[in-house]
């Protein structure tokens, strides 16, 4: 069992930055790909983007140049840093790692 807890998430104004944090635990071994999702109110989960285990990142279009995914081995730790934030990056985001969730944290983006 891996259990995987999202933190950071809160009100933000346009333009503004969030860090979201994703902290796993429990049967880990080593951790290799891990994933960041969204779903927005009324619309389907997405990807936002992933990191592997030697820190190579991968993002949507939409958050390229703007979102930014790391990850701390040692921690069992992995990170989303958010600037320039739109009112469309209003979503519950989810950290993911094989089959198993976060529960989310909610952005929200407004002024």
């Amino acid at each position: 069992q891996v259990q995987l807890v999202e933190s950071g998430g809160g009100l933000v104004q346009p333009g503004g930055s969030l860090r979201l944090s994703c902290a796993a635990s429990g049967s880990i071994h080593s951790i290799g790909l891990m994933e960041w999702y969204r779903q927005a109110p009324g619309k389907e989960r997405e990807a936002v983007g992933s990191i592997t285990s030697g820190g190579s990142a991968y993002y949507r279009d939409s958050v390229k140049g703007r979102f930014t995914i790391s990850r701390d081995n040692a921690k069992n730790m992995m990170y989303l840093q958010m600037t320039s934030l739109k009112p469309e990056d209003t979503a519950v985001y989810y950290c993911k790692y094989l089959f198993y969730w976060g529960k989310g944290t909610l952005v929200t983006v407004s002024s």
